[in-house]
């Protein structure tokens, strides 16, 4: 929803005469060994580097929502069911959807939350799947996860999925009902439900509930092979700088090509290229790495020494909104803040036009956009208006000023290194400027922004960054008023703006559970509507992922969403690897 440089050979006259007759000789035969052995090198390769410009908050699979934490991840863990390449629900860690065809789901009329239905799922683990150290994934496993997932505090992000299911009832080692108390549209993906291994961290959780997310063997001791059942497990990790995964020995799936994969994390996205071009790193992650304008360049320059694909998704770029600051908490600044930008000048001149234009949080790729959407045109005379109206009408050497003498200045915090972003954050300064705005650019390393600043709503004004989604993917997380992050909930939810508003909560809740997907749509459409009055983000444009690899790899397969390329890398391989 995050994160984130050589020996010479000189000869005389008659060695360079001698040195001609044998280069002669050799050319053909060396240029056909280059062509019959250049397979059996790229074969050869069994190491891979990828550069990335966030480092994870932290790894704890379901703490702080990040995209560098899930990139890694997707190597080591996975989840119940995720959505694929295709945009399709699929099972990874269980067996089979259930579903009410198949009878793994049964409809539970009038037991669920207010009086409406609750559905049972029944899921079986993979029954191969075991941790890194041996011990077996079960149901001791799901037990556990839920407990952590539904404890006050213990900080996860998706809180309202653990707060929903009402129980979860054991049928073996390797088979799990869990009920809900909301039958939803989505009612079988329970994507964000990331088990945790008991046998390692119920003691920690056990010891000091209320400090958990502080104590976890995911942080102190990440090495340790048991936090892993996927096809890679971490072997070394140097903080802010690199991750390290290694294959698994007791991984049940498709053995993985690769025998090392280096994360490497350069937070500079001019360093990243540079390293990409001298060999320190092999490709650069599509979900954290280049923006359409660095790589239209890169790929001028240096197209045919690598791949370079763009992959359109579902990446929301936009600014966040403090709503507890004063002069945000009015209506009129942030529309007039809207009519102050001109996103379309701004996409064209940084992306080549490459970027859409945001109306609200829904991108035009997915079915239930709304394209009546009102959009905010650039405007200023409508802003400079909406400002008056507001009560900042007074002007001084260019910048407002309310009745108290105060000067109309906003932060605007975004993610140091990124260049586009700081790009981004100097084209808004100077033409909120036109409009009597002064705008205080700050910039912090992704981990402090996103496990600092947003996680405990430290930010002061606006905060420039993107969340990644998924297909019809409710935004409960970022806009339900339950989901403001608090000391008292242990920091859980998205909602860092402090959105709260009865109107879109009776939105989210029927959203989720409404079947009929007619209605459904019309209940959208609702949402961006009021999303597009109420502004609780400033939307910007959405964002296609630029995945660089070398020519020689083979199997990545952008998704476009949330759930990334890494959650299928035991199918990478260098190319002719048979």
């Amino acid at each position: 929803m995050s994160l984130r440089i050589r020996s010479a050979f000189v000869a005389g006259r008659a060695g360079r005469s001698r040195l001609a007759r044998l280069s002669a000789c050799l050319f053909a035969s060396l240029l056909l060994a280059l062509t019959l052995h250049a397979g059996d090198a790229a074969a050869q390769r069994r190491d891979l580097t990828i550069g990335i410009t966030q480092y994870p908050s932290t790894l704890h699979p379901n703490i702080d929502a990040m995209a560098a934490k899930s990139y890694v991840e997707n190597m080591t863990m996975r989840p119940f069911t995720t959505f694929d390449a295709d945009w399709q629900l699929v099972c990874m860690l269980c067996v089979e959807l259930p579903t009410f065809e198949n009878g793994g789901a049964v409809r539970l009329p009038g037991q669920g939350k207010d009086g409406g239905d609750a559905v049972a799922l029944t899921y079986r683990i993979q029954p191969d799947a075991t941790w890194g150290d041996g011990t077996p994934v079960t149901t001791d496993d799901v037990l556990f996860t839920y407990d952590v997932g539904r404890h006050p505090q213990s900080g996860v992000s998706n809180a309202e999925l653990y707060r929903d299911i009402t129980k979860i009832e054991v049928v073996d080692a390797k088979t799990f009902v869990m009920t809900s108390r909301k039958l939803t549209f989505n009612y079988n993906a329970i994507n964000d439900f990331r088990v945790l291994p008991a046998h390692l961290e119920r003691p920690v959780f056990e010891a000091d509930r209320a400090n958990y997310r502080t104590r976890t063997l995911f942080d102190r001791d990440p090495t340790n092979p048991g936090l892993a059942f996927g096809p890679y497990r971490l072997t070394e990790v140097e903080l802010g700088a690199f991750l390290v995964v290694e294959p698994n020995p007791h991984w049940w799936g498709e053995k993985p090509y690769f025998e090392r994969i280096v994360v490497r994390v350069i937070e500079n996205t001019a360093a990243l290229e540079a390293n990409l071009l001298s060999g320190g790193i092999d490709m650069i992650a599509g979900e954290l790495g280049l923006s359409v304008d660095q790589a239209i360049g890169f790929e001028q320059r240096n197209g045919d020494r690598f791949r370079v694909v763009y992959k359109p998704g579902l990446v929301y770029e936009h600014l966040d909104v403090r709503l507890d600051n004063p002069i945000l908490r009015d209506v009129r600044v942030r529309q007039a803040l809207m009519h102050g930008m001109d996103r379309q000048a701004l996409v064209d001149q940084l992306f080549g036009g490459r970027q859409t234009v945001a109306r609200s949080d829904v991108n035009p790729l997915d079915w239930v956009h709304d394209d009546t959407t009102p959009v905010y045109g650039y405007d200023p005379a409508k802003a400079g208006a909406l400002l008056d109206e507001a009560g900042w009408s007074t002007i001084s050497r260019g910048i407002r000023q309310n009745a108290q003498g105060e000067p109309l200045r906003i932060p605007l915090v975004s993610t140091a290194g990124n260049r586009t972003r700081e790009l981004i954050q100097q084209v808004l300064q100077a033409q909120w400027r036109q409009i009597g705005v002064d705008v205080a650019i700050e910039v912090q390393p992704p981990r402090v922004l996103f496990s600092e600043s947003l996680t405990r709503r430290r930010f002061q004004g606006l905060a420039l960054f993107a969340w990644i989604g998924s297909p019809e993917n409710v935004p409960r997380t970022t806009l339900h008023s339950e989901s403001i992050p608090t000391e008292g909930n242990g920091w859980a939810g998205q909602n860092y703006p402090g959105y709260a508003s009865p109107d879109m909560d009776r939105l989210l809740d029927r959203i989720e559970v409404e079947l009929d997907r007619e209605r459904r749509k019309a209940l959208w459409s609702d949402l961006q509507h009021l999303y597009a009055a109420d502004l609780p983000a400033l939307p910007l444009f959405f964002r296609s992922d630029v995945h660089i690899w070398p020519l020689w790899l083979e199997g990545v397969e952008p998704t476009g969403h949330q759930y990334s390329s890494t959650q299928t890398v035991e199918r990478w391989r260098a190319a002719d690897a048979g």
